[in-house]
């Protein structure tokens, strides 16, 4: 392990969190720099907005400007519901940004304030929470990548990892390259630079696997993992990790003891009890805390969590 990467350098990462807050800046500012209009069409929508007395949003469309579309990305970003351009090069299963009315979302929102009120308020060092399940297909990096989006929502500064070092997928869903990540991070070929910032979601910082190693169980088992996550507790509120299939190998159970918190997922007509009783008990053998249990897939009358 290459020591260069750690310990964390003295604020290095509160730097890179601590410049100005785009949600704060006038909305002509924010399409100007987003390039949906010209510095010239901002200035025309505020002279129409001055003479008609209009908000600059409504103003911008009854020029034909702006479209309603535009207003609501602006708008949500400014009330801290940031969501996605329809045009957005993100995975459709990001829910939480791209449809954030729907049930499925509010079922989203309410596992979030149970998990805020069981784990992530409670200790300054509960701050991780890894996403595990026994089987494939089962929904975790659909969860973990939702759930990153909610928290960071509510204003609090939150990364998502992706631990799975087999088959990862984070990075696909967030639109990002997928070379450099956690996995040349442990290998030391990688520093700070391979966590990035998602800047259409304020709040929220993604890092994903990086390269598929041929060696996935003794990176994530080195110390240098722990240390990892001890560093980036004191730049991050809510630390996300998603895992491989714990029944295919033993990577969730180490990702879960680093973190000291795990969230169980099943999916309806396809989870195994069994398997998920074996998982719960090796969690808890390892001293990982299993915080709660979701039911993915589940009918809109079931009850989602306990």
């Amino acid at each position: 392990m290459n020591s260069q990467i750690l310990p964390l350098p003295a604020n290095r990462l509160d730097l890179d969190i601590s410049g100005p807050v785009e949600a704060d800046r006038p909305m002509g500012v924010i399409l100007v720099d987003w390039g949906r209009i010209t510095q010239e069409s901002a200035q025309r929508i505020l002279d129409f907005q001055k003479k008609a007395g209009l908000p600059f949003g409504e103003a911008g469309i009854a020029m034909g400007l702006l479209t309603e579309e535009d207003v609501r990305q602006v708008l949500s970003l400014q009330f801290g519901n940031a969501r996605l351009p329809q045009d957005a090069n993100f995975g459709k299963e990001l829910v939480a940004a791209r449809e954030p009315e729907t049930e499925a979302v509010e079922y989203l929102r309410a596992l979030r304030s149970q998990l805020m009120l069981r784990w992530f308020e409670n200790d300054a060092r509960h701050a991780a929470l890894a996403i595990v399940s026994p089987g494939s297909g089962e929904g975790r990096s659909y969860i973990a990548a939702n759930l990153a989006v909610l928290f960071s929502q509510l204003g609090k500064r939150t990364l998502l990892i992706d631990a799975d070092l087999r088959r990862p997928r984070q990075h696909r869903i967030f639109g990002l390259p997928g070379r450099v990540g956690l996995s040349t991070v442990l290998s030391g070929r990688a520093g700070w630079e391979a966590v990035t910032e998602i800047k259409t979601l304020p709040d929220l910082w993604v890092l994903p696997a990086g390269a598929v190693p041929p060696n996935p169980q003794e990176l994530l088992a080195r110390s240098g993992f722990s240390r990892l996550i001890a560093a980036l507790r004191s730049s991050y509120e809510v630390i996300l990790m998603d895992t491989p299939a714990a029944s295919t190998c033993a990577d969730a159970g180490t990702v879960a003891a680093r973190a000291g918190a795990a969230l169980m997922l099943a999916c309806r007509d396809r989870s195994s009890v069994p398997r998920l009783a074996r998982l719960t008990e090796d969690l808890r053998q390892f001293g990982v805390t299993v915080v709660g249990a979701v039911l993915n897939g589940a009918p809109a009358n079931d009850v989602a969590y306990h």
